[in-house]
Formats: structure tokens, C-alpha cells, sequence
């Protein structure tokens, strides 16, 4: 009973730390720094943004996906220095939620990140007086959002995973073997 409850706690936060991550995502791009040109006295263009909020919510979103996957390594000791996992289909579906999981994690942080960093970054001062095709530097739209689906996929196979590597650790094999003292039964000889 108890496992049962820690399992459902370890859900539970699992989940309520990816879908923070996410909203932050979602909010974040919402508040993508924008930007538009102006002239200063001696003619020179040059660029004055909006709140730079974004970069609080796409490093927020960062740090709650990196938390949320922090407790699921720890609880799960990542796979490999804990109890050995029972042979069967829980293992190998353990093992590809596992590995998926890392993958779609990787991307969603490289997405977040990126964003963060590239929305904090802005073109500061242009010293040409005529400068043609001259724009204000801004994030591309989707980064974030790119960054909340990927969080939400990691969210979705990370319980997957929990899910198959609690029942692989406490399960039992899916073939008993065969107890060794009658399996010499039938076999001594007659000289």
C-alpha cells in the first residue's frame, strides 16, 4: 500500500511540475519581446523593445521541466543503479519510455533555453545613418511553443515510464524457473 501511495505521489508531481513548465511556455511566448526602430538626434536608427518577461517565463518553464525530471531520475535511480528490472515487457517498454523521455526532455530544454536566450538577446544601436532593411532582432514565433509540446510529450512519457518501471521492479518473472531439485528426477540410470 505504501509503494502504491509514493507511486501516486511521484505521479502526481511528475505531472503538476511538467504542466507549470508548460504554462510558463505558453506564457512566454505569449510575451515575446518585440521591438521597433527609432531615430535618435543625429539620425542614427536604433531599437527599443518591450518587457523582456519572457526570459523569466522560458527559464521558469526551463527550471520546472529540469525539476520534474530530477525526480524522476532520483526516485528511479535513472534505471541502472537501483533493483534490476524483472525480465519481460514491462522492462522493454521501461527501457523505450525511458530513453524516449530523455529525448523529447533534451529537446524541450534546447528549445526553452534557446528561447530564453535569444529573447534576452536585442540589437542594440545601428551606426549607419541610412541603413536599408535594417530590423529589430526578435525571437522567432514557436520557439516556446516548441518548448510546451515537447514538455507536455515528456510529461506523458515519463508516467509511462513510472508506470512500466514500478511494475518491473516489483513484479514477478514472467517464466518461473523450474526448481532445481526435481530436475533430476528421471535421470539416474540402472547398471
Amino acid at each position: 500500500m505504501g509503494e502504491s501511495k509514493g507511486s501516486s505521489l511521484v505521479h502526481l508531481l511528475v505531472i503538476l511540475l511538467s504542466l507549470v513548465a508548460f504554462g510558463f511556455a505558453i506564457a512566454a511566448e505569449r510575451r515575446r519581446s518585440t521591438g521597433h526602430i527609432e531615430r535618435d538626434v543625429t539620425n542614427a536608427t536604433y531599437c527599443v523593445y518591450n518587457s523582456d518577461v519572457a526570459t523569466g517565463y522560458g527559464v521558469g518553464a526551463f527550471l520546472f521541466l529540469l525539476s520534474s525530471e530530477s525526480l524522476l531520475m532520483g526516485v528511479t535511480k535513472c534505471m541502472c543503479f537501483g533493483r534490476p528490472l524483472v525480465p519481460g515487457g514491462n522492462r522493454a517498454w521501461s527501457i523505450i519510455y525511458f530513453v524516449s523521455s530523455w529525448l523529447t526532455f533534451l529537446v524541450a530544454e534546447a528549445c526553452l533555453l534557446a528561447g530564453a536566450t535569444k529573447n534576452a538577446y536585442h540589437t542594440k544601436y545601428r551606426g549607419m545613418i541610412y541603413a536599408q532593411n535594417f530590423s529589430c532582432e526578435t525571437l522567432r514565433k514557436g520557439v516556446f511553443v516548441a518548448g510546451a509540446v515537447f514538455a507536455v510529450a515528456t510529461m506523458v512519457l515519463n508516467v509511462y515510464y513510472y508506470m512500466h518501471f514500478s511494475k518491473a521492479t516489483s513484479g514477478q518473472p514472467a517464466h518461473k524457473v523450474a526448481n532445481r531439485s526435481n530436475s533430476a528426477v528421471g535421470m539416474t540410470g540402472y547398471a
